[in-house]
């Protein structure tokens, strides 16, 4: 039925008329039809030309007796008079230049015939008649060419959306007028790009009350006066309260103004035209930082190398001399956004000549601070991939660059952190130091926001990389402050889910944390707390309270100690060995090693299957007669397993029976004899408590070798994988990668099973010695927890949970060794933090809120206010002031909306800031919660099921 319906509108429809019914004149033939407008039927040329006085743009075809021709309205007499009303007649019209002028519209390049008045009752321009009728003119001077207002708007949309270029949108249009290829449509593509380029830039400056300024013209722009400010971001004077001067230092952070760094090296830029060619229209009025004044700063630091890396090998740092590569002016752009809200900030936008170089990085963080007059601050917290490297002779480098610069302030403090998911990739030491999780006052932020704004910015790059360099920043920074928008427009969903994101887990957080503190030595824990206190008022001058300072023991390490001991007990005439070639130490330590082949062989066997080569048979045959067999003094073949069995014996009699009632006759594979160590023994028989000791500290070492080994497999492996998705290319780079985390896998099995054999070994002993509490120490060890600190694919951690194997410890030290205690110290640290960051991101929130709320009341009266600036300066033309006052009161009014959405959005927000906090006053109020919630789960599961069983049916 559709395809029918389709072939028919190619014809005339059913019963066509003869005569047109508008005039129902004889004579004229209906055989003219308009496409874009309602579907009136055929009509004659005069009717068709007069019903489109007010559609002159509109597509018209034509019956030629056998199908449907596109006509132009010009061709039926159509003309557009500029100058008067439409449809009013000007006794005295002069046509336009060639009388071939040429308006592009959303769905075509249309030729028309149009007039200017040259009568005496429009005194104004050629240019002015233009606009007027909503045309903008390609030229000044004899237009012959014009887009309307509907084009250039969606056009602006449609690249901030889906980012298509001119020459694309232009393309597409042409086709719309014609996709056969056998009429020639006018080119006016370079007209319709410079027409994008210069509208956009008039609605910058429309947008930035430019058009109201009474005392300054557009010229006089400051620098970042057009870009769109961060409503939740501090601004002095505009959003924040009296008296935030005087805010305790302990809250101090909610009134810190938070900064990310980064640079993107896919928005590159060829080496094509100049600056002098092409300087572009709005020269450091936006996000870009003004070039004049950027390129004298470089040329004083063209020289400067750039120190190497004493962390990871970041590429950041070493390759910041690098050249872009030959063709190519720019190699990508660095930015300094909002941390928090993800939003551009004023003139802090810059290209990179070479690699991301600390000086391009100094100079848009400092005028990013500088441009809004931001100074006054007192807390600052900056997030940047290499902010390890790139902090510590920060200040210097600022001094150079202004001796008053903010941050070089005596009370101003500044923390630096680097954000979520670069963490993994830095050494140990800077996990804890650059961490946010253990920044006091970071809340749950992320330092992620100027990754998420490459990811919009990045589609631009093919476009934008063959631009001239004035043009390119333009383009951009239109961009960036509709991203901006975006953004603000969607602060009453963000924030809001912000404060559901900590309030969802503030009262957990810090009720565990509570429960930590009840299980552990009260004097300890003062003492943690006072040298937490002295770390976050001086991290540089105190110790890391997060970071280990006693080293992990080894096997080895256990192992040479035991051997120290029964060499002291030889010496004393204390030998309590039975075996003068095995003392006690060693059997045990042979009976790990036998566990170990037996993992390894069972891994091996695991991944056989039924077609399996004879090869991989053969090698695991192999395998399995080495862990049986050996070769050594004696008899030609001893069985090895057997020979640790008649050494055990001396030491354990009873395994004799044990083996025996375990295995019968069943023949049982190598790798699942039982050795018969303590552990698996437990109270099956008496073990000498010596023995026990010994396994025990073997095991804990052990556990603890297999956990720190699982930990390492799994960074390394995090590592290759970015490795390979950002740099390797090709067949050969790829499967070496591949065989690296195949062997990588392996390793973290390895590592899994035998932290599992170890765990179940200590808990044995345990009951055996009489020790408790360990079940918390050594937790069960899940598919699901074998995961590295940082997803590859993750964003961050707010809405994830790290691992147990990350934060390792217990509740008590009372059985444990020196290194557990310490352990358990730094969990203690981090549970505190994470119980910190939680309530502090309650706080700084709704902090956000309330000024995100000043600010658009502020905008809003600074609308109203430009609105009568110009009247007030001097005499204007009437409608001139009513365009103004219109503007600045529709302005005016959308910042009242958004302030009235966004209030009643968080009209709930301080009840639900009250119930977090009655539930960590009274935590019996949260786990009556927690059990209501579980018991509606399953009943939520239930009628799911039913309903799927119902749809079955």
């Amino acid at each position: 039925m559709y395809l029918q319906r389709l072939i028919i509108l190619e014809g005339r429809g059913e019963s066509p008329p003869s005569v047109c019914k508008q005039c129902d004149i004889i004579g004229r033939k209906a055989v003219y039809r308009c496409l874009s407008c309602d579907n009136v039927g055929l009509l004659c040329g005069e009717c068709t030309a007069t019903a489109h006085s007010h559609q002159p743009l509109h597509r018209i075809q034509k019956w030629n007796g056998h199908f449907f021709l596109k006509v132009q309205l010009k061709s039926l007499g159509m003309r557009i008079q500029l100058g008067h009303v439409p449809g009013e007649v000007c006794p005295k019209p002069e046509s336009a230049w060639g009388d071939d002028f040429v308006v592009i519209d959303t769905d075509g390049v249309h030729n028309v015939g149009l007039d200017f008045c040259t009568c005496g009752s429009s005194t104004k321009s050629h240019v002015e008649q233009l606009l007027d009728r909503r045309l903008y003119p390609a030229t000044t001077i004899n237009p012959k060419s014009a887009a309307t207002f509907r084009v250039l708007e969606v056009f602006e949309l449609l690249q901030y959306e889906s980012k298509v270029s001119p020459y694309e949108l232009y393309n597409t249009i042409s086709r719309l007028t014609d996709n056969t290829g056998l009429t020639s449509v006018k080119d006016r593509y370079p007209s319709f790009l410079r027409l994008v380029h210069e509208w956009r830039h008039l609605k910058l400056l429309k947008r930035a009350m430019r058009a109201h300024d009474p005392t300054r013209t557009a010229s006089e722009t400051k620098e970042g006066e057009c870009a769109l400010l961060c409503p939740p971001c501090p601004h002095p004077t505009i959003n924040m309260p009296e008296g935030w001067e005087d805010e305790p230092e302990e809250t101090r952070y909610i009134h810190a103004l938070n900064l990310a760094l980064d640079a993107c090296f896919r928005l590159k830029r060829k080496d094509v035209s100049s600056e002098k060619a092409d300087p572009g229209l709005s020269n450091g009025f936006s996000y870009f930082v003004k070039q004049s004044k950027f390129n004298e700063y470089l040329e004083e630091h063209k020289d400067e190398v750039e120190p190497k890396s004493n962390c990871s090998r970041h590429d950041a740092v070493n390759l910041a001399d690098v050249s872009p590569g030959q063709g190519y002016a720019a190699s990508g752009v660095a930015t300094v956004e909002c941390a928090r809200h993800n939003m551009k900030r004023p003139a802090a936008v810059c290209d990179l000549q070479k690699g991301e170089r600390y000086c391009n990085m100094d100079f848009i963080l400092h005028w990013g601070i500088v441009v809004l007059a931001l100074g006054v601050l007192r807390t600052f917290f900056i997030s940047y991939d290499i902010a390890c490297q790139w902090s510590k002779y920060l200040m210097s480098r600022l001094a150079k660059i202004d001796t008053n610069a903010p941050m070089l302030k005596p009370e101003t403090k500044t923390r630096f952190m680097v954000p979520k998911f670069h963490l993994p990739a830095h050494i140990v030491s800077c996990h804890t130091k650059f961490a946010f999780m253990n920044t006091p006052g970071a809340g749950l932020g992320d330092g992620e926001a100027p990754e998420r704004g490459w990811g919009e910015a990045n589609p631009l790059a093919p476009s934008t990389r063959e631009m001239g360099p004035g043009t390119r920043r333009d383009t951009l920074d239109y961009n960036f402050g509709d991203y901006n928008w975006r953004k603000i427009i969607d602060l009453g969903a963000s924030l809001g889910k912000k404060m559901d994101t900590a309030l969802s887990k503030v009262a957990e957080n810090t009720i565990a944390h509570q429960e930590l503190e009840e299980t552990l030595d009260p004097t300890k824990v003062q003492e943690w707390a006072a040298q937490m206190a002295a770390w976050e008022r001086d991290p540089v001058a105190n110790p890391n309270p997060f970071e280990m300072t006693v080293s992990s023991p080894t096997q080895i390490a256990v192992r040479r100690v035991l051997a120290d001991e029964e060499a002291a007990d030889i010496a004393s005439g204390k030998d309590a060995a039975l075996s003068p070639d095995t003392p006690p130490s060693v059997l045990i330590s042979r009976g790990l090693d036998l566990e170990a082949e037996q993992r390894s062989l069972r891994t091996e066997m695991k991944q056989t299957w039924t077609h399996s080569r004879d090869r991989e048979l053969t090698r695991i045959q192999l395998r399995s007669n080495a862990l049986i067999r050996t070769r050594g003094p004696g008899p030609p073949c001893i069985r090895k397993i057997d020979a640790w069995y008649q050494i055990l014996q001396l030491y354990i009699p009873s395994t004799i029976l044990l083996r025996q009632k375990a295995t019968g006759p069943t023949t049982v594979p190598p790798y699942d004899l039982l050795i018969w160590l303590p552990s698996q023994i437990g109270r099956q028989a008496a073990v000498d408590a010596r023995l026990t000791e010994i396994e025990f500290q073997l095991r804990t070492a052990q556990a603890q070798e297999a956990l720190t080994n699982l930990r390492r497999c799994l960074q390394r492996r995090i590592t290759v994988y970015d490795l390979k998705n950002r740099w390797l290319r090709g067949q050969s780079p790829n499967t070496k990668a591949l065989n690296l985390l195949g062997n990588i896998e392996s390793q973290i099995t390895t590592a899994r099973d035998e932290y599992r054999q170890a765990r179940v070994a200590i808990l044995s002993l345990a009951d055996m010695m009489g020790k408790v509490g360990l079940e918390a120490f050594y937790r069960p060890l899940e598919d699901n927890d074998v995961r590295a600190m940082a997803s590859p694919r993750s964003t961050g951690e707010t809405g994830r949970t790290v691992s147990w194997i990350w934060r390792h410890a217990s509740a008590s030290e009372d059985n444990h060794t020196e290194y557990e205690a310490e352990a358990i110290k730094v969990e203690w640290a981090k549970s505190r933090a994470r119980a910190m960051r939680y309530q502090e991101e309650v706080l700084i929130v709704r902090e956000e809120m309330r000024r995100t709320v000043r600010f658009f009341s502020w905008k809003e009266k600074e609308w109203y206010k430009c609105g009568e600036a110009r009247g007030k300066h001097g005499p204007i033309e009437e409608h001139y002031n009513e365009g103004l006052q219109a503007y600045a009161k529709r302005q005016g009014a959308i910042c009242l909306g958004l302030r009235k959405k966004f209030e009643h959005m968080w009209s709930g927000v301080d009840g639900a800031i009250a119930t977090a906090k009655e539930e960590i006053a009274n935590p019996a109020l949260f786990y009556e919660k927690r059990k209501v919630e579980a018991e509606v789960q399953p009943v939520a599961s239930v009628d799911v099921e039913m309903s799927s069983e119902l749809l079955n049916d």
